[in-house]
């Protein structure tokens, strides 16, 4: 039996790791990494992030290779910083540089937000640590974060079926 297309026509695997791992568009990818999207364009147009169609045939990348590339990505940017900062040592591995849009106090206890990119940290901290440090909106700060437990949630539209044990 011949195949549905002649065999000069057939499109590439779109996905190169596992059926599970989405396709994002450049817009999507671009909003995930807090990018515009002419830069993430330039990224892929120039070979630094590899390219694929969706299954409409727009420009597209694999879901695998914008993870590999943005933990890459995230550890230049920590180490860029970490040659820039003046801080002599620190145990904590998760530092977002961004700016303080919100800060709350009452009589013991202060909120601050900051917004890192893509990213919003929101941190509660003492109201005298909040004054001492002179936070207050519009000021660049670092949100070192330190968790002993994450939680992992899939959103509605990624969600797939369980596949069954044993099953291939």
């Amino acid at each position: 039996m011949a195949p549905a297309y002649p065999r000069e026509s057939r499109r590439p695997a779109r996905l190169r790791y596992s059926r599970c791992v989405p396709v994002f568009r450049i817009r999507e990818a671009a909003d995930l990494l807090g990018v515009s999207y002419d830069t993430m364009l330039r990224w892929a147009d120039s070979g630094r992030i590899g390219k694929t169609t969706d299954a409409a045939g727009r420009l597209a990348v694999d879901g695998a290779a914008l993870a590999e590339f943005a933990r890459e990505r995230a550890e230049a940017t920590a180490s860029a910083a970490a040659d820039s900062a003046p801080v002599t040592a620190q145990s904590v591995r998760n530092r977002f540089t961004g700016l303080v849009t919100r800060v709350v106090k009452d009589t013991v206890m202060a909120q601050v937000e900051i917004q890192a990119g893509p990213h919003r940290f929101v941190s509660l901290l003492s109201r005298e640590a909040a004054d001492e440090l002179g936070l207050e909106p519009g000021m660049l700060a670092v949100a070192a974060v330190k968790a002993t437990n994450v939680a992992v949630e899939i959103p509605a539209a990624a969600r797939r079926p369980p596949s069954r044990p044993g099953a291939a």
